[in-house]
């Protein structure tokens, strides 16, 4: 029975390999697995993807193919049956097993974390229920977001006690009045599976989906395990690679510690269209749209978007997600009505796996693609070490505008100064940061990170201009008033300045992010709180005249003003990129 059928420097050029099913020849698909051959290879040439893909249509592999290389240092290619760490698609893994709990009167959704866990705090546990969880609305507070979260990521501790220890926080929101994407709801389910099956989280997951699915290329990770065929993880750096940090794999656990291929994720996705291991109403609880999310719907493992389709002549159902851990990057999205299904793994952090799955959801639906942008960066240090810093800045300034060939970052700059210093190539740092606060002035950041370039290379005066600098932009930046502290200048942190409702309602309005995605600023309860479409309202704080900033996450709003005096616009400043957004509203 089939289920869902209406359900809500350049791097330099390595190998690849391409393998094609043998299906029927029919020209539209030959030149449509051609098409999503050369898109790939664009992303692959350009730095941006390095891993496995996967596309089918109608139950019927289309494509598949590997590119770049599962481990760089012997040169061994991707290939559609390289096992890559999945990251949070486990997380569709960890909900399927839940529901099949339920199907055997195990467990009910609607029952609270206590009455199966029960070494959980009953002051929390007694609130928050299974859905809550599995729809990431629970308010327990993610283990992933800790400070001390590198040091976590070492440590292999018994299940139960890592969840007393890092996943037992007091809660951040009243359960089920907002969603906020949370590991730890999915580490404490993998304890429950434990706690009811009498079994481990590996066990229990061969038992119930694995084994009879066969998918033998599919498992719970292990570093100390052998595994054929296994990628290894890297970082992506301002100019190449860097293999990724150590991860102790029971740490991510039932909310990112599996791998798998993307042969396997599509035998995966084949099976949730049938009744073989679970019944129709408990598949179809696991894509019923619950909560908003990001702008979309979020139901039990995975993200729901209804929308219209890239052909702008049907609406469609998105059901998708993504999976990110150290060193490796994923994505599977499955397109109901028409049936397509497209599956990544990238076996390297910081991936366009999203965007590649987009570009060729629109291929499939006859439209183009515009080439990606190369990545700048790596030229502009290839230039540093051929021809001397100043005549790489100037190369640097001749194609900054060409923006439909290259790219960067603040971030990406930032890292190359710091890799320059790593080199102690000092001169070279301090010309390439001081470049950066040219580009980016209003960056806090970029402040900081050149007085520390100063500080190495021995000019302390300009460093601490710097880092002053710093703390002007942004008086939150702990990092400038360390180093100041270092040099036995001390400046007291400033406190948040404290606004009359009359100010606050100033900043009021909507603000245009992109076409469909709004950030709204209101005032309730005598505070000013941001929420972008589809997400919770977060508290700002006020820094300094017109700026603001998050504490939950690291993002900082700055409002600008017309010759009146109103406010028009806002700047907003997240993962060292400046997003404008005209105000609507």
């Amino acid at each position: 029975m089939y289920l869902l059928k209406h359900a809500t420097g350049e791097l330099p050029v390595k190998k690849f390999i391409i393998i094609i099913l043998l299906i029927p020849v029919i020209i539209s698909a030959q030149s449509l697995d051609k098409k999503i051959n050369q898109l790939v290879t664009k992303y692959y040439e350009a730095g941006k993807f390095n891993g496995s893909v996967l596309v089918a249509q109608n139950d019927k592999v289309i494509f598949k193919g590997g590119f770049g290389e599962a481990n760089m240092e012997w040169n061994i290619p991707n290939a559609p049956n390289t096992k890559h760490r999945i990251g949070s698609i486990t997380k569709q893994f960890t909900s399927f097993i839940i529901m099949k709990l339920v199907q055997e009167g195990k467990i009910k959704v609607t029952g609270f974390l206590s009455d199966y866990l029960p070494y959980y705090r009953k002051d929390t546990g007694a609130k928050v229920t299974v859905e809550h969880l599995l729809t990431h609305t629970s308010g327990i507070p993610s283990y992933t977001a800790r400070e001390d979260m590198e040091k976590i990521g070492m440590e292999n501790i018994p299940v139960d006690e890592f969840v007393k220890k890092y996943c037992s926080d007091d809660l951040s929101f009243e359960p089920g009045s907002q969603f906020l994407y949370n590991n730890s709801g999915y580490f404490i389910l993998g304890a429950i599976i434990e706690q009811l099956t009498g079994m481990t989280y590996e066990a229990a997951l061969h038992k119930y989906i694995l084994d009879p699915l066969e998918l033998k290329d599919t498992g719970y990770d292990s570093y100390s395990k052998i595994i054929p065929n296994r990628a290894t993880g890297y970082t992506r750096t301002a100019v190449g690679f860097k293999t990724a940090p150590y991860l102790d794999m029971s740490v991510p656990y039932a909310a990112g510690s599996m791998y798998s291929t993307v042969e396997d994720l599509y035998k995966w996705d084949l099976s949730l269209k049938t009744e073989n291991l679970l019944a129709a109403k408990y598949v179809m609880e696991l894509f019923k749209p619950r909560i908003d999310a990001r702008g979309q719907k979020y139901g039990y493992g995975w993200m729901i978007n209804r929308t219209i389709s890239p052909d702008d002549k049907d609406s469609i159902t998105i059901i998708a997600h993504g999976g990110g851990v150290n060193g490796f990057s994923s994505y599977n999205m499955r397109v109901i009505e028409p049936g397509y299904v497209v599956t990544i793994a990238d076996n390297a952090t910081g991936s366009s796996q999203v965007e590649i799955s987009n570009l060729i959801l629109n291929l499939l639906y006859g439209k183009d693609y515009k080439n990606p942008a190369k990545r700048l960066i790596p030229l502009i240090y290839n230039a540093i070490n051929e021809d001397g810093v100043d005549d790489a800045i100037r190369l640097f300034n001749e194609l900054k505008n060409d923006k439909d060939n290259f790219s960067y970052t603040e971030n990406d700059i930032n890292q190359l100064g710091y890799l320059l210093i790593e080199e102690k190539k000092l001169e070279e740092a301090v010309k390439i940061l001081e470049l950066n606060t040219i580009l980016f002035p209003k960056s806090s950041n970029v402040w900081d990170s050149y007085g520390e370039a100063l500080l190495k290379s021995g000019d302390k005066e300009k460093a601490i201009a710097n880092f002053k600098k710093s703390i002007e932009l942004d008086p939150q930046n702990s990092s400038s008033y360390a180093h100041l502290k270092e040099m036995g200048i001390v400046i007291e942190k400033k406190s948040d300045l404290v606004l009359t409702i009359e100010k606050m309602k100033e900043y009021e309005g909507k603000y245009q992010i992109a076409p469909n995605f709004i950030l709204e600023i209101m005032v309730e309860d005598s505070k000013l709180l941001t929420q972008a479409t589809g997400q919770p309202k977060f508290e700002i704080f006020c820094s300094d005249v017109d700026k603001f900033y998050l504490k939950v996450v690291d993002a900082k709003v700055e409002f600008n003003r017309d010759d009146n005096g109103d406010v028009n616009s806002l700047s907003l400043y997240q993962s060292g990129q400046v997003i404008p957004c005209k105000k609507i509203e």
